[in-house]
């Protein structure tokens, strides 16, 4: 299955080539479609052609992660699978990111939560084999996350997480169905030659790294060397089976530095071998046969004149806004919404923006409106699901939490793995100070086992285990939260509940640090 693949050489000069024909390509007559498949939801404008094709290649990739890997994904419930918004170019995703300075970098961004993973990229062309689209490979490159997220319970480190992406999202799709990954990677190349140095120590000593790091202003080629690392580990010759030891050392506790030293000797030696590596004329990949991957079915369906003009809307609400923000997005929802009162996707956006102002009666009564049209309209489900569970949390009324886990359960009858309805479901007996009952908190576990990218989820299921002295469950769940590579408070957070089960055997979590306003740190794509 895997074959040579000739190095290409003059990387930048070939690089601003491929821009430029990326650049001079347009799109034929373009509409706004929804394509719905076994794994992904695609919003974007194009042709009805091109948007299938997008479609095919992304099952055609996930097949590809899982054939490569070994590894499975249960199918994920419609509304659990990934959705991805195609905008019109770069500046649109930096606006969504949230703009300013931390923004300047991104070429896309994607954001997992239970019942809501979404990425945004700008516009994808696919019409091509073998020409480098720089859009593609960041949604193939957060893609490659989330599925290595999805499929095991230990955390990489941030140099082989952000490497195994690199290098699965060099990727050729080709006509007849075939499918190369582990490719040469034009842009992470480019990245080796112009940016900053950065050598497998670093990458293996993530402390030196940091340290140096700060000494240095500028964009360096973390990104780059860790592709070339990964790559030579899963497929030079000379050092079979170090990377499977590297990771069976790092599960059984060591850190990232001596679990290197023990599977790969000297770091120097290993600079000098991947050195040699890059300058080889050709390396291996993995070439997959035309059949060998099945996309499945895919659906596709023009979105009605409502849905293109409410789209802007719901790509910024799902994004993320804040309280300002969402009093802005308000208003331009109320105003489409009154051009389009009949269109129950619409007023589900109206919710939803409604909800983000702080206005649950008028998101309620948006949702009702909308499941009065069409009582399948997922979202709207969830707007009042939402409503009605902030209505009662913020009241006296008892009865309030019975409609909200009401609402919930409703959604539940429409869609069974819809993770967001065993999460509030177990929510409701939390907020009114009652003891989850034992359905709850299997709701709670089985919403867990849906959404595993989800570490805020997993963070209160782990805190529920240790209340209820499952102490081992609980420290299995918070594993891949304190060891996360992209760090941030709720990392922080669980390591400090870790230390202290270990140093109290009879503690059950009283007083434990609340992590439920700690956020996962994001890093660019």
């Amino acid at each position: 299955m895997n074959r040579y693949f000739p190095q290409l050489r003059s990387i930048g000069a070939l690089f601003a080539f491929l821009l430029g024909m990326i650049a001079l390509a347009a799109p034929a007559r373009a509409e706004w479609f929804q394509v719905s498949s076994t794994h992904f939801v695609i919003y974007g404008e194009g042709s009805e052609r091109s948007m299938r094709r997008f479609s095919e290649q992304l099952e055609r990739f996930h097949g590809a992660m899982a054939l490569v890997t070994g590894r499975q994904i249960e199918p994920p419930s419609p509304s659990n699978r990934v959705t991805i918004y195609v905008v019109r170019n770069l500046s649109e995703v930096r606006k969504l990111y949230g703009g300013g300075k931390e923004s300047r970098y991104i070429g896309g961004f994607y954001r997992a939560t239970a019942g809501r993973s979404m990425a945004v990229v700008p516009r994808v062309t696919g019409d091509t084999e073998d020409i480098f689209d720089p859009s593609m490979s960041i949604l193939l490159h957060e893609y490659a996350h989330h599925f290595l997220i999805s499929t095991s319970r230990f955390p990489l480190p941030r140099w082989t997480s952000e490497g195994a992406a690199e290098f699965f999202s060099a990727v050729s799709f080709k006509s007849d169905g075939a499918v190369e990954i582990g490719k040469y990677n034009i842009q992470r190349a480019y990245e080796l030659a112009n940016a900053r140095d950065v050598t497998a120590t670093d990458l293996l000593d993530p402390e030196s790294y940091e340290k140096r790091r700060g000494k240095s202003t500028g964009y360096d080629a973390f990104y780059g060397k860790s592709w070339a690392l990964f790559h030579y580990l899963s497929m030079g010759k000379k050092r079979p089976g170090q990377l499977t030891k590297y990771f069976q050392a790092l599960i059984t506790g060591k850190n990232v530095r001596d679990a290197g030293l023990e599977a790969f000797g000297d770091f120097a030696v290993l600079e000098k071998e991947l050195d040699a590596y890059l300058r080889q004329r050709q390396i291996y990949m993995y070439a997959i046969k035309p059949g060998a991957l099945d996309p499945g079915p895919i659906s596709l369906r023009r979105l009605s004149a409502g849905e293109v003009a409410i789209m802007p809307v719901q790509v910024r609400s799902w994004s993320g806004v804040t309280e300002e923000q969402a009093k802005a997005l308000v208003l331009e929802a109320r105003t489409i919404a009154a051009r389009f009162p009949g269109d129950a996707p619409v007023l589900a956006a109206l919710a939803e923006t409604e909800f983000d102002a702080g206005n649950d009666a008028e998101a309620l009564a948006a949702a009702n409106a909308a499941l009065k049209i069409d009582k399948a309209t997922v979202n709207a489900h969830v707007q009042k699901g939402y409503a009605l569970f902030r209505m009662a949390d913020n009241g006296t009324d008892p009865k309030a939490f019975r409609l909200a886990r009401g609402a919930w359960v409703d959604l539940n009858a429409i869609e069974n793995n819809h993770p967001l309805p065993l999460v509030y479901f177990y929510r409701t007996f939390q907020a009114q100070g009652q003891e989850p009952t034992p359905l709850a908190k299997q709701g709670l576990a089985r919403a867990s086992e849906l959404a595993p990218f989800d570490l805020g989820l997993r963070m209160n299921l782990a805190m529920q285990q240790l209340f209820d002295g499952q102490r081992e469950e609980a420290k299995s769940n918070l594993i891949p939260i304190a060891y996360n590579p992209h760090g941030g408070g709720m990392a922080e957070v669980a390591r400090s509940i870790m230390e202290r089960i270990d140093r109290e055997p009879e503690w059950r979590g009283q007083g434990a640090p609340d992590a439920s306003d700690q956020e996962e740190a994001e890093g660019p794509a």
